[in-house]
């Protein structure tokens, strides 16, 4: 099984850009671990691709190389946050149809032009008081993110591990992993804390989540 992680920095991790099985130091170094172990009579490949400052057009461009000629079982995507804090400085943000059909494209391709199950992350920050601004442009995004999700029949990560099983073999194409709820606390469109600028590093408690579901996933 062919599992391939998508998305930015936090993805990229410091990973080797010549060796695309190098995971880097982040969460898809622990979540392949912990596949590994799970499933240990599993013969699995995991390959990284994310790239440092990427935004949705990037993901885009990359389509055809970094996605469907790897033609994997997977897919991990956690993108969006660059699309949000590349633009803060002025609040110059990037159109909310264009990040949609950005991302929609993606996810097109990734189902007509693969047999990928798909992994969907939200893009998450950290309770900041000055960048308490980035909600402008943040949550937006991340509404679109979950609606893509239901359009694309990616079932929410946050279910009892049997229910999402179940769910993913009868219905579903893929998981959605609600990663800001995490960071913040808050599930709400208008989060009362502030945030700040992507956190570069997932708690323990985070990867652990991540993980989990990604195991789930990698079960089916």
């Amino acid at each position: 099984m062919k599992i391939l992680f998508q998305g930015d920095s936090i993805t990229d991790a410091g990973r080797n850009y010549e060796d695309i099985h190098n995971l880097g130091m982040g969460y898809p170094k622990y979540a392949a671990e912990n596949i590994r172990a799970a499933f240990p009579d599993t013969d699995f490949e995991f390959v990284n691709l994310g790239i440092s400052g990427n935004q949705t057009k990037d993901l885009v461009a990359r389509l055809q190389n970094d996605f469907v000629d790897v033609q994997p079982d997977i897919v991990s995507i956690l993108i969006g946050i660059n699309d949000v804090w590349h633009h803060a400085d002025d609040r110059s943000w990037i159109d909310n149809e264009l990040f949609e059909s950005n991302y929609r494209t993606i996810l097109t391709a990734i189902k007509e032009k693969t047999n990928a199950k798909i992994l969907m992350m939200e893009p998450f920050l950290i309770p900041v008081e000055d960048k308490k601004f980035f909600w402008e442009d943040l949550m937006p995004k991340i509404l679109i993110i979950r609606s893509l999700a239901r359009e694309f029949n990616v079932v929410p990560g946050n279910k009892k591990r049997a229910e999402l099983i179940e769910e993913i073999v009868g219905v579903y194409t893929g998981t959605y992993i609600p990663v800001g709820r995490r960071k913040t606390g808050r599930p709400t469109r208008n989060p009362s804390n502030g945030v700040s600028q992507k956190s570069p590093e997932l708690t323990k408690e985070d990867i652990k989540a991540i993980e989990e579901q990604k195991q789930q996933t990698a079960s089916v």
